[in-house]
């Protein structure tokens, strides 16, 4: 491995002062990078996908994992030189992109069987997490850091405070798990809140069949009115809310938190039948929409 300046260096080098607008919260210690790293599991020969690198900390050790390409999405143009610099010491092997990354097409760049690895910005964590999981089957995996309020509504089980729309659109399509905790003083500068490192795996077809737009459709209704039972909550599919419930043998005195995620999909599939359309089952139209 090339020997590299400490990234405190690098950073006062380009004047690479977090920015607070962006999300910024860069980690110096090699220890947590390299834990990061290694939690992917083997990256050796791998296609590797990372979004917020600013000054390159998690992309250096990222590297060290002798990965085979590893394409980097930073907002900020001012970490360009540090990154480049860094690209230097692994000829071929990283490549920059400077966009935001809400905006760039990953398949332009990632391969099916990808990885993505990444300490997201926390301004946008939860965007990118729901565009990635329309696609989930094109990756091997996802290793991200969200701030932990979020990490425990991705793992969240019915009938509890934290279980909502993103843990059923996320758990219908990956095994998802909490891997560690990181505190906030490893970060510069320090978050106010707990960071957790996430796994996620997708799954080869989804846990239930349902096509997707109809599967959001069917939780935003129930849980935009979380509080209120189903038979009233789901009033805004505009289909009869009885006959639903019925096709779905679902009590509709439920609310919406009690349901697991293959009773969603079951709401998904009768919906899609009352909507005047075929119940398709394959995996492409669960996963597609």
């Amino acid at each position: 491995m090339p020997k590299l300046p400490p990234m405190r260096e690098i950073v006062s080098r380009y004047g690479l002062d977090p920015r607070r607008s962006m999300g910024q919260h860069f980690i110096f210690d090699a220890t947590v990078t390299e834990r990061i790293a290694e939690a992917a599991g083997d990256l050796k020969d791998a296609m590797v996908y990372e979004v917020g690198p600013g000054p390159g900390g998690l992309t250096r050790s990222l590297l060290e994992t002798g990965l085979r390409k590893l394409v980097a999405v930073e907002n900020d143009s001012r970490c360009a030189a540090a990154l480049e610099e860094l690209g230097r010491s692994y000829p071929g092997r990283l490549r920059v992109v400077l966009a935001n990354a809400i905006d760039v097409d990953e398949t332009r760049y990632m391969p099916q069987g990808s990885h993505i690895v990444a300490n997201l910005p926390y301004n946008i964590a939860t965007l990118l997490l729901l565009k990635w999981l329309r696609n989930a089957t094109r990756y091997a995996s996802m290793t991200l850091m969200f701030q932990k309020e979020v990490a425990e509504r991705l793992v969240a089980e019915p009938s509890t405070k934290d279980y909502g729309r993103l843990s059923v659109m996320t758990q219908w399509a990956c095994e998802t798990r909490m891997l560690f905790d990181i505190p906030p003083e490893v970060f510069i500068p320090p978050p106010k809140v707990m960071s957790t490192l996430v796994s996620l795996v997708p799954r080869a077809e989804p846990l239930a069949p349902a096509r997707r737009d109809r599967l959001e459709k069917v939780v935003a209704s129930g849980f935009g009115q979380r509080r209120k039972m189903l038979r009233t909550a789901l009033k805004t599919l505009g289909v009869d809310t009885a006959e639903l419930l019925k096709m779905s043998d679902i009590d509709p005195e439920k609310r919406a938190e009690e349901l697991t995620v293959e009773q969603f999909c079951t709401l998904a599939r009768s919906f899609h039948a009352l909507s005047g359309g075929r119940d398709h089952t394959s995996a492409g139209a669960a996963m597609g929409g």
